[in-house]
């Protein structure tokens, strides 16, 4: 959907397009409705707070929604202690999908697959100890934690990391309007960035948009047709 008729269609929303009255609305105030409501409607979906109940994966309609923000980066891994810890995560980094990784030890020169769940930073000494859940080279298991904005892969010591892959689902592009002064870097935007979305989901980001801006000028009616409207759609 281009951004001419992503305006005309929020405007239509909220019965502004020949308005006059004060609350004609500046481009710079759609297009921050518009990303704010692109990112809580993707955090809905991965976080399983739809309607439905259902999270990131857990229905082929999911899964086609969400699948443009997949994203894999390589991880540089450094040694400290009993953990292998990665660089930064990226900027547009939003939630965890998985980690794929290979091991190495002193007795085996081919590395060998592993699997690595994600853990909680507070229950890693409770992990270490138990012989169930503690780093295993046999077993080609460990786990991993989230700790300043970098990622852990516990070795406890018993064998080194050979390469990992983080899958990750990342934020949504935040749409710019060419002329129009960017909220978020009040620098006046020189591009046109569109809804990276198909139509069937811009659709619903409208009205996402529409329901914020209803809310931010006080009108409980479009507000309250919008929120309908995005409730029985996500």
């Amino acid at each position: 959907m281009n951004n001419t008729t992503l305006q005309l269609k929020i405007k239509q929303r909220l019965n502004k397009l020949a308005s006059q009255d004060y609350d004609n609305l500046e481009c710079w105030q759609i297009i921050e409705a518009f990303n704010k409501g692109q990112l809580q409607w993707v955090r809905r979906q991965i976080m399983g707070i739809n309607q439905l109940q259902e999270a990131a994966e857990q229905s082929t309609i999911k899964i086609g929604d969400l699948q443009k923000l997949l994203t894999e980066v390589d991880l540089t891994l450094t040694p400290d202690g009993v953990y292998e810890e990665s660089q930064e995560l990226p900027a547009y980094f939003l939630h965890h999908n998985r980690i794929e990784a290979s091991l190495k030890k002193d007795c085996c020169p081919e590395s060998a697959s592993m699997y690595v769940y994600l853990a909680e930073e507070a229950n890693v000494p409770a992990l270490l100890e138990n012989d169930l859940t503690t780093p295993n080279f046999q077993w080609g298991e460990t786990f991993g934690t989230y700790a300043g904005n970098r990622f852990r892969i516990y070795t406890d010591g018993e064998f080194t990391i050979h390469e990992a892959k983080l899958m990750y689902y990342r934020s949504p592009n935040k749409i710019q309007i060419t002329g129009c002064v960017d909220p978020y870097t009040l620098q006046e935007s020189t591009t046109e960035v569109e809804c990276e979305f198909k139509d069937d989901i811009a659709e619903i980001l409208v009205d996402e948009a529409a329901k914020i801006l209803a809310g931010d000028i006080e009108s409980i009616n479009q507000y309250q047709i919008q929120a309908g409207s995005v409730n029985s759609n996500t």
